[in-house]
Parts: structure tokens; sequence; C-alpha cells
């Protein structure tokens, strides 16, 4: 991954939203399913601190940068959830949904900012403003917003992809215990203590790249247009 410092100026707050949004997604959705979990525990914001984790919200990005990896990704301090309030749908489908909800506001945020790009990257519109505005306006104001949607989808769509692995504890290995019967379920739950070890691993040996690379390229070559 190549970039200059402008560009990294655009690509933290890229970073730090998309992973916020994330575990909004899971505690608005747990909340709503008659969890009060995330909200007494302070959770429900957009505030950055509460949700920041030093791992991976910031060494582990900050490594991807130094090593020039092909993609930028990271996570935040998971929201906590107790799964038994979900007296709405019950535990299992309870926690499928919120489970999948982290990814999917994901996919929604990087539908939401590839339309705001490809709008704004338009020839036509960029005519239609520099006419208006000046050139002055377009390198100063307009490529920098560029450079922020561009970084912005991309970052969510490696959110979205990497959480719905199927390793728990990430979003898709919870997604399919809570589909698993539930004999099957329990034999997966030791699995989860050493889930992000597995997924360190396969990160070192290059194996995720596999895993994330072509569906990342699919969804960002049509967000971002070819």
């Amino acid at each position: 991954m190549d970039f200059n410092i402008l560009e990294l100026i655009f690509m933290v707050p890229a970073l730090l939203f998309a992973v916020i949004i994330h575990e909004l997604g899971h505690g608005i959705i747990a909340y709503r399913l008659g969890d009060p979990t995330p909200k007494i525990s302070g959770r429900l914001t957009f505030n950055p601190i509460p949700h920041i984790d030093p791992l991976g919200s910031i060494i582990l990005p900050a490594l991807l940068l130094l090593i020039k990896a092909p993609f930028l990704f990271g996570w935040a301090k998971p929201v906590p959830i107790n799964p038994l309030n979900f007296k709405k749908l019950g535990y299992r489908k309870g926690m499928a949904i919120t489970a999948f909800a982290g990814p999917g506001i994901n996919f929604v945020a990087a539908v939401f900012f590839g339309v705001l790009y490809q709008l704004l990257s338009s020839q036509s519109v960029l005519v239609s403003m520099a006419s208006i505005f000046g050139v002055g306006f377009i390198r100063s104001i307009i490529f920098p917003i560029l450079i922020f949607l561009k970084y912005s989808v991309s970052i969510n769509v490696i959110l979205a992809i990497f959480n719905l692995i199927p390793i728990p504890p990430l979003d898709g290995g919870r997604i399919l215990m809570s589909l698993l019967p539930p004999h099957l379920e329990r034999k997966m739950e030791p699995l989860e203590q050493w889930g992000f070890y597995i997924v360190i691993i396969l990160l070192a040996v290059g194996a995720l790249n596999f895993i994330i690379i072509a569906p990342y390229r699919f969804f960002t070559t049509i967000l971002l247009g070819s």
C-alpha cells in the first residue's frame, strides 16, 4: 500500500470511523433486541475514546502501514453484550443478527461513501465545480475529500470481509455458531479462545490474502469504479 503523508492524514480518521460504526452496529442492534448492556457501558456513542483498542486501533494498523500491506484494517474494543437479554428473538437468533450488524453497517457505509466518491470524482461534476469555484477549490477541498472517501470505502469493505471469516470470535464465527445445531455449537466454543491467535498466524503467513483480496477487489472496483 503506497501512500503519502496527505493520504495518511485521511486514512487514520477513515479507519477510526469504520471500526467505531462497526461496534456501534453491534451495540445498537443488541440494545434494540432488549439488551441494555451496551448503553450501560457507555458504548452507544461516536466518541472514539471508549472504543479505541490499543492493539487493534493503533498498533496493528501502524504495523500494516510500515510493512506496506496490501490492505489496512483494525478493530475497536468489542461492545459488551449479554445475549441472555435477547427476549425478542432468543439467544441464538439474536446473537446471529447482532454479530452480522457490525459487518453489515460497514458494507452500508462502503456503499454510501462509494456513491459519494463516484459522484464527486466524475468529470462532469469536477468541471462544473471548477467553473463555479475555481481550480483551487478542487485541489484544496474536493481532492482531500476524495482521498477520505476512497479509504473509507476500502477500509469498510476490508472490515466487513475480515469480520465475516467464520472463525470465532470474529463475527462470521459467531454467526456460524448461532446457525449450527446446539451440539456442534458447543464443540466450536473452545475454538473461541484461540481464534485471534489463528487469525494472526493466518495473517502472518499471508493466508488471509487469499481469503480477503479477491472479494475486496471485486467490491472496491464496483464502488470506486474501474
